[in-house]
């Protein structure tokens, strides 16, 4: 007998498992379809073990200055033991890998581990939408929902003709298992990824070469964020090149090294490491999962949906998440889970989706850099006439005290009527503090009034209250 429920999700990563919570409380029968494990590529691939990893090369830095802080570490000094930090990042995702699966039997929600394909109209339901689950002991099973999410969330672009191995050349997925720290490595793509992974490996010791087609790092971002993330990886030793052009057909796996050439200006150049780490973006995982059998379309590589309801070309059919395009982000996803359920809930005060720009945007190196809202150069090419102010968080005693005086904070403001239109920072604990502009946005603050809320002193979340009444002259420390 088909498993029949008001909601099937297909895909259990952060959207999925947050629409399956979310139509769950409201009293509604679950059912999650997933491959793998639960928690997808945030979980297991992503978001989380990448960051443990940035956390382990954070605290060796942290320990190689030591002196700075007045603390003397004996004998022959530290040394980093990739199998303790690759260990470290293995218990931290196999907890929450727990605490989904208790979350999951919280709330009753059926989790079906295997590959789903969506059928068209069949004897078990007249219209399209069913789910086939193929099991991973050969066994068949069928999910029969009133309404479907997908959720199937995206992998690694990859560029054809390099010679992925996993090893030496691999995505970031392979890299996370590299069994031991290189001494060197390329990074292509100077994305949040390649950023990431420049400065987690620089951390390390791992001598870094960064190289990125446009012309600045994280091409997205606001020029300022830009250009001051590419000046700290610089002083810790990253080479980095910007509009530069991977020749794919040069690429050589031999010695026990990676070699390639990079067209630059004036030239070409040989680059050689021990690892080639590629991150040039992500596609959707939208193969092989019946759309043809519905009317559910694809766009560019991602499905195709009311960007307001986040319905496919079957109402009761919708899509969330990463295999959407967009903003491709775990809590972007988690919001767009939120939209979706409230939306086929009927609720008339339901979460209405937010604009991709008014999503915070997160950079986990040392130092993190996060944003919200327009950038500078953004706002001016839409027209708007704008006001900026910026502040160097040097300026904060916490950030002395913490030994983290580099980055700034920086705000962009429509100079005729003073709404805040963007907020832009680089600096310890950026993707924390980046909450509160978050919030401001959602509430329609202005920039005085963020700069009026009483901050506590000493802390770096006055970077925020010093940048707003900077903006109109009257910083504390302006």
């Amino acid at each position: 007998m088909p498993i029949e429920v008001d909601v099937a999700v297909l895909g259990g990563g952060p959207g999925g498992y947050t629409a399956a919570v979310r139509a769950a409380q409201a009293g509604k029968t679950v059912a999650i379809i997933e491959r793998d494990k639960l928690g997808g590529t945030c979980l297991h691939r992503g978001c989380i073990p990448s960051k443990s990893l940035l956390r382990s090369a954070e605290v060796y830095a942290t320990i190689r200055e030591a002196a700075s802080y007045g603390i003397e570490v004996p004998g022959q000094g530290i040394s980093v033991k990739w199998e303790g930090v690759a260990n470290r990042k293995s218990s931290i995702v196999e907890q929450l890998h727990k605490g989904l699966q208790a979350l999951m039997a919280q709330h009753r929600i059926q989790v079906v581990r295997g590959n789903g394909r969506i059928m068209g109209p069949t004897i078990f339901s007249p219209r399209s939408g069913a789910v086939a689950v193929d099991l991973p002991d050969g066994e068949s099973e069928t999910v029969v929902p009133r309404n479907l999410i997908i959720a199937t969330g995206s992998r690694p672009r990859r560029l054809e003709g390099l010679p992925y191995d996993g090893e030496f050349v691999a995505t970031s997925d392979e890299a996370l298992e590299w069994p031991a720290l290189p001494a060197s490595a390329i990074i292509v793509g100077g994305g949040v990824i390649g950023v990431e992974w420049a400065s987690m490996l620089s951390d390390f010791g791992t001598k870094v070469t960064l190289v990125e087609t446009a012309e600045r790092l994280v091409p997205g971002e606001d020029k300022d964020v830009s250009a001051e993330l590419a000046k700290l990886l610089k002083k810790r030793g990253v080479e980095i090149h910007v509009g530069a052009k991977l020749d794919v057909g040069s690429c050589k796996v031999e010695g026990g090294a990676v070699r390639v050439e990079i067209a630059v200006k004036g030239g070409t150049a040989a680059l050689s490491a021990e690892r080639m780490l590629v991150s040039v973006g992500r596609q959707g995982n939208v193969e092989g999962m019946g759309f043809e059998n519905t009317d559910v379309r694809t766009e560019g590589g991602f499905v195709k949906v009311n960007p307001a309801t986040l319905q496919t070309g079957e109402p009761h059919i919708y899509a969330i998440g990463d295999c959407i395009g967009g903003v491709q982000l775990a809590h972007a996803a988690m919001h767009e889970a939120a939209v979706a359920v409230d939306h086929l809930l009927g609720r008339a005060d339901g979460t209405v989706r937010a604009a991709d720009r008014d999503i915070p945007r997160c950079i986990y190196s040392r130092p993190e850099a996060a944003s919200i809202g327009w950038t500078e150069e953004g706002a001016k090419a839409g027209g708007l006439d704008v006001k900026t102010a910026r502040i160097p968080l040097r300026v904060l005693g916490k950030a002395l005290v913490h030994g983290e005086p580099d980055g700034f904070a920086k705000v962009v403001a429509d100079k005729a009527t003073g709404d805040l239109l963007g907020v832009h920072l680089v600096g310890a604990r950026a993707t924390d503090l980046i909450a509160e502009a978050s919030l401001a946005k959602l509430l329609d603050a202005v920039p005085w009034e963020i700069g009026r809320a009483i901050h506590p002193h000493p802390t770096l979340s006055e970077a925020l209250q010093e940048v707003m009444a900077a903006l109109d002259g009257v910083a504390g420390h302006g």
